[in-house]
């Protein structure tokens, strides 16, 4: 069989991306984990076809097929492109735990818009409840909904997954950057102080489906965080963090 000519695409969006969660170089040749080997053979990709790895670090590697069996795929690097697509400025998004696939949701989208860390919280009125043994299982499942998009949206870092903590104790930590409550009760919006303050960290954060309670405002404010408003309509909170971040990027101009 003919060795197939590679020729690298101007850029990874053309092929094929997968995370590879081990160092990379150029001229390598690296056995792909059985997960993302599985999606080669969903693909029916060749030997010589090329794909795009990259392993959190930075920048992107590709890469072309060297052996393809059912057992294991091995690909040889070939180019490093420093490409970045990530924002100017951080952004947390701090959600208290919705029910169901909700978070699912708000992960997936929240890293494909730019959002850099994800800290779930619990408070007052979350229904869900995790324990130790079931956090550690939510996490691991977020974390693969995290690299997913990473891959479909063409991002080179995974954004950072904290532990889930009590907001209590979370907004009483002092070495955080700015953080923003988002409460109907807010007599500013985001988008209006966004366009009277540069581009910065934040930290985004969002109440349960009940939302926060008046005590869990007072004491936030009481913290230092600064209490704005969506705008006149009462956003789900699947919705908020969302429609929140694509509001920063448009007014700070990272759309």
């Amino acid at each position: 069989m003919t060795e197939k000519t590679f020729t690298a695409p101007a850029d990874g969006f053309h092929m094929p991306r997968f995370y590879y969660s081990h160092p990379l170089s150029v001229g390598a040749i690296v056995a792909l984990p059985d997960h993302v080997a599985h999606h080669v053979l969903v693909l029916r990709l060749a030997p010589g076809d090329p794909i795009t790895l990259f392993n959190g670090e930075g920048g992107e590697f590709t890469a072309t097929l060297a052996s393809v069996d059912k057992k294991r795929i091995h690909v040889e690097i070939k180019t490093f492109s420093p490409r970045e697509i990530e924002l100017p400025y951080a952004i947390t998004i701090a959600q208290a735990l919705p029910e169901a696939s909700k978070m699912d949701w708000i992960i997936e989208k929240a890293v494909e818009l730019g959002a850099t860390s994800i800290q779930p919280l619990s408070t007052q009125r979350c229904v869900v409840k995790l324990s130790a043994e079931r956090a550690a299982k939510k996490r691991a499942h977020w974390q693969g909904i995290m690299i997913a998009a990473s891959e479909q949206s063409g991002r080179n870092r995974l954004p950072h997954l904290a532990e889930p903590a009590d907001f209590n104790s979370w907004i009483g930590q002092h070495d955080l950057h700015l953080r923003i409550l988002l409460t109907p009760r807010a007599g500013q919006s985001l988008s209006d102080w966004a366009r009277h303050h540069p581009p910065q960290a934040v930290a985004l954060l969002v109440g349960p489906e009940g939302g926060f309670t008046e005590a869990e405002e007072n004491a936030a404010c009481a913290q230092g965080v600064l209490a704005l408003s969506m705008g006149p309509r009462v956003l789900r909170t699947e919705t908020a963090a969302l429609a929140a971040v694509a509001a920063l990027n448009a007014v700070w101009g990272s759309m």
